[in-house]
């Protein structure tokens, strides 16, 4: 068994999350990375690297491809392979690296929205133009997880028609919706895109954090028509909390597209890995099937945990069913303030801080807020007993 519910000190460690206010009073329940050790066995296999001692340029061996490939076909039954990928920095710099080399300027990229909040800057800063589709709310009568999230075919299937749009990148499960598209919908996604011309990138990097009765698929894995009609962009980084290592991969079965994307990940120098990247993501799935399975039995007791207390406690405010990540999304309209006057009044007054859902579509996201629930347990209520302090005391 692995402790999950061990605090451990991350202040002054130069965490983005924990040290951004210079506050230790903060609870911090916003940006996507989890408050646990990393597996036992990726620590073990960096520890044996420090010890080498020289930390020079490095290559990625084919132990780190095959270790990629036995994951993806043993957990999820996708046989991947080996010239089909790419390596880079992140899964963020890996979608924009596909943008750059998929679209001119000028072109457009459809989203659903809300969504992760990269995905805007990595459509801008290729000088592409954002096409949102909306997902659509569905009530499904249940407390307090009593909304989710759906597509609006009708919406997608007109947005994918504008000639400017090139490509649709998907989230796949959705953050902040915090759903996880079932084979069907993924299939019909493709279908209404390649009626249009439209390649789809697949964000797939919370492709490991799934709730009990939901099941991730690979985007590429649907058919032969989504494998050649999609880019697959992954990770081990966000699953096993070690983002800031610094590697993805993107899959493509198409020789000419790896090369457009290969000459762009040049272009943007973002072609080089640190010498520890590689072998903790190898470590990661070669060794870390049942800290995963741990992990995630863990976050769906937060989960229940935060839904039990939202029920009792917060009643008024409505939580979308998590399916897949870590990330709650929560309608906070009942408070009678936006998204960012709420979450600025958590950070100032109950001293936990969390997303404002305008991050993450400025319509769409607005009457929203995120709560990161990857943390030990005894962390997690009392932030969230913060967040009820504080919104009685509107």
């Amino acid at each position: 068994m692995y402790d999950f519910d061990e605090l451990v000190d991350r202040r002054n460690t130069n965490s983005y999350k924990w040290d951004e206010h210079n506050d230790p009073d903060i609870i911090p329940l916003w940006v996507a990375d989890m408050d646990f050790k990393a597996a036992p066995c990726i620590t073990k296999a960096l520890e044996k690297r420090i010890r080498h001692g020289v930390f020079g340029y490095t290559f990625v061996p084919d132990s780190y491809y095959e270790a990629v490939i036995n994951w993806f076909n043993q957990r999820h039954g996708w046989t991947i392979q080996r010239p089909w990928m790419l390596y880079t920095t992140g899964v963020v710099p890996a979608i924009s690296a596909v943008i750059k080399a998929l679209t001119q300027p000028g072109d457009a990229v459809l989203i659903q929205s809300p969504v992760y909040n990269c995905f805007f800057s990595s459509i801008r800063n290729n000088q592409c133009h954002i096409v949102e589709s909306p997902l659509k709310v569905i009530d499904i009568h249940q407390t307090p997880e009593s909304f989710t999230y759906e597509t609006d075919w009708e919406d997608f299937e007109k947005k994918c028609a504008d000639p400017r749009v090139k490509l649709f990148l998907l989230c796949n499960p959705h953050n902040p919706a915090g759903r996880v598209w079932t084979p069907q919908e993924l299939e019909r996604m493709n279908d209404i895109c390649l009626r249009h011309g439209v390649r789809v990138i697949a964000d797939e990097i919370h492709c490991e954090l799934v709730m009990p009765g939901y099941r991730y698929t690979p985007y590429a894995s649907i058919s032969q028509a989504c494998l050649d009609n999609s880019i697959t962009c992954s990770s081990a980084s966000k699953s096993f909390n070690i983002a800031g290592l610094q590697m993805a991969h993107i899959i493509s079965n198409d020789p000419k597209t790896r090369q457009l994307i290969d000459r762009a990940i040049n272009i943007n120098e973002i072609c080089d890995v640190n010498p520890f990247a590689p072998i903790a993501q190898q470590a990661a799935y070669n060794e870390g099937g049942e800290w995963l399975d741990q992990l995630c039995d863990y976050l769906y007791n937060n989960k229940v945990a935060l839904c039990q207390y939202f029920a009792s406690e917060l009643p008024e405010l409505k939580v979308a069913r998590l399916e897949g990540t870590y990330l709650v999304w929560v309608n906070i309209r009942a408070t009678g303030l936006s998204s960012d006057e709420l979450t600025q009044r958590l950070l100032n007054e109950g001293k936990v801080q969390v997303n404002s859902g305008t991050m993450y579509g400025v319509k769409t996201g607005e009457g929203f807020i995120r709560i990161n629930i990857a943390c030990p347990r005894s962390q997690l209520m009392e932030g969230l007993r913060r967040i009820k302090q504080t919104i009685e005391k509107l």
